[in-house]
């Protein structure tokens, strides 16, 4: 049993608010987490034809069946009861009474903004963080052992692949016709799904880079208000998240592009067409797949205990990038992220900029990296990419 760390953050919210909304892509577990967190609470999944037709039919009947609350599961796909748990909230006045989960944020977050805003509290479930992985009661499942950094990076974290030790190749590929057949029909925002996968393959191969919509549209055929618009399917699904630069009024010139990641390695590795771990050693894209890693080690950890996103990156027109920068309050924490297990002096080119540019902050640095030492190295911290998730719990605040 993998415990997962937002359940803490879950039992909080739950005796602040009277509904707890928990989003995330399909299988990052939010049905085994409201479960296992509200087990004295029944369950209903919407995605079942009976339910889900009584739902529409009936809210208020269907709503009375449950006096004391319920989880309701894939809640978007019936938005007329959201403004009956409106009511019924307001008359209560119990904390905890709804459990609502959800794999679309278009529908989720716009009924929740309308009828339920000042009652909910919303969190973003993720596949796996490998500090989650790790301190399983099995013990670790990834050390620094050689050949296990890549196995990570092309096995990603779905929680499926580790509960029924599904081949990952074979899981992505039943995963990914899912997401094509099920979500985006229902989003309805993708007209041919053939030209949306050969897209998302497109964007695979991208990911930790800077994004360039007119030459992302030309590769693929389409217009950039096309690509804009499928984008946000992808963030709205929980597939990429767009990571935008962090302005300072530098005397230098920024680059102004968002960078473009992929939530999980082993989706991503999949889609660019990586079908084993070995692969993964000597693949052009490795370096793009570790900090994609990095990426979603340190979202994890922030999201797991309910606070938003903060992530930055930062580069300058020379070319010069501190891959991630988050805000500490009273200082900045630098990120940068290498996939070789050796450290030069280059590798700190990007953390040596902008610790001497003008009018910078309090800042402490970390190199997270593909190796297995620890400790300081011209003045910045080495991390082990075993140990990215356990830095950042003790770092950040809460």
């Amino acid at each position: 049993m993998i415990n997962r760390s937002m359940k803490k953050t879950i039992l909080e919210l739950a005796t602040e608010f009277p509904i707890v909304a928990i989003t995330g892509p399909r299988q990052s577990g939010k049905t085994t987490l409201s479960q296992l967190v509200f087990d004295k609470k029944p369950y209903v999944s919407l995605e079942l034809p009976q339910d889900l037709q009584w739902a529409q039919d009936d809210p208020i009947g269907f709503l009375d069946r449950f006096p004391d609350g319920v989880i309701l599961d894939e809640i978007q796909l019936c938005p007329e009861l959201f403004s009956h748990l409106q009511v019924r909230v307001d008359k209560a006045r119990m904390m905890g009474q709804y459990i609502i989960t959800g794999s679309q944020q278009f529908a989720l977050n716009a009924k929740i903004s309308q009828s339920l805003a000042g009652r909910v509290a919303s969190v973003s479930l993720l596949p796996f963080s490998l500090n989650e992985l790790n301190q399983g009661t099995a013990g670790p499942l990834f050390t620094h052992e050689p050949g296990q950094l890549d196995r990570l990076l092309w096995q990603g974290f779905y929680p499926p692949i580790y509960d029924r030790k599904i081949n990952p190749l074979i899981w992505h590929t039943n995963y990914l016709r899912t997401y094509l057949e099920r979500d985006l029909r229902q989003l309805q925002m993708v007209e041919d799904l053939s030209i949306f996968q050969r897209f998302m393959r497109l964007c695979a191969g991208r990911t930790g880079q800077l994004l360039n919509y007119s030459n992302l549209a030309a590769d693929c055929g389409m217009s950039a208000p096309t690509v804009r618009r499928w984008l946000s399917v992808l963030e709205a699904s929980y597939v990429i998240k767009l990571v935008q630069p962090y302005h300072q009024n530098f005397r230098k010139r920024l680059v102004k592009s968002p960078k473009l990641f992929f939530l999980d390695t082993g989706l991503a590795a999949y889609l660019i067409g990586i079908e084993n771990a070995r692969q993964i050693e000597t693949h052009p894209l490795r370096g793009a797949l570790f900090e994609t890693f990095v990426f979603g080690e340190l979202l994890k950890s922030r999201m797991n205990r309910g606070l938003e996103n903060n992530l930055h990156f930062w580069r300058d027109n020379h070319g010069l990038e501190v891959d991630f920068l988050f805000d500490l309050g009273q200082e900045l924490v630098l990120v940068e992220a290498k996939s070789g297990a050796t450290v030069t002096p280059t590798s700190f080119g990007g953390l040596d900029k902008f610790k001497n540019l003008p009018k910078n902050e309090k800042v402490q640095s970390w190199l997270v990296y593909g190796g297995a030492d620890s400790g300081i190295r011209r003045g910045h911290e080495l991390i082990p990419w075993f140990m990215v998730g356990q830095k950042m719990a003790t770092t950040t605040p809460f």
